[in-house]
């Protein structure tokens, strides 16, 4: 049973529409973007702190680009207006921001991370998460990420991928859950 004080911090990571974006791939999950907007409602609905993480890219070519329509948040992940958006250039919602002493200074000290992409953005924010001491929870159904060709050259399917990012992170870093759990913790 996942257990949430009223100062865990919901975390959206790079829920962008640049993701959508054919060159990308097969992904897995596709209720993910159902599952935040539902972690959304019912965080709002709780009054507990969302942060959204938005990729601003400097890479010429990326769709993250800002001025690019794919560096729009994606409808389900619209921020609220009182909400703050944290830009990042780097994998890590931690390098180059002021995440860490935003989440410090308001008394977070429990994360539950949602966003893309599990094994790249997501990974390396909440790998950091643990080692900075957050209690970390990682929400594997509102994540989700694409098919890639593992070092010896095997291709391996967004499912798998997304296991293997989730099995390197369960245990060390944070708690794996899934969106169910967290939202009857908000209700308990």
């Amino acid at each position: 049973m996942v257990r949430l004080s009223k100062y865990a911090a919901l975390i959206v990571i790079d829920l962008q529409r640049a993701i959508d974006h054919p060159s990308w791939g097969q992904r897995n999950n596709p209720q993910a973007e159902a599952n935040v907007a539902a972690l959304l409602e019912a965080w709002r609905g709780s009054g507990r702190p969302i942060y959204h993480v938005r990729h601003d890219s400097i890479e010429p070519n990326s769709h993250y680009r800002p001025g690019q329509p794919g560096h729009e948040f994606k409808p389900e992940a619209l921020p609220a207006a009182d909400e703050p958006v944290i830009g990042k250039q780097t994998n890590s919602a931690f390098i180059g921001t002021d995440l860490e002493a935003r989440l410090r200074a308001a008394g977070h000290t429990t994360l539950v991370v949602t966003g893309v992409i599990t094994n790249n953005s997501v990974e390396a924010t909440v790998r950091m998460a643990g080692n900075l001491g957050f209690e970390t929870l990682l929400v594997e159904d509102a994540t989700f990420t694409f098919g890639k060709r593992d070092w010896a050259g095997v291709w391996r399917t967004a499912t798998e991928v997304h296991a293997m990012s989730l099995a390197n992170l369960h245990g060390e870093y944070c708690t794996v859950v899934r969106t169910e759990a967290v939202l009857q913790s908000l209700l308990t």
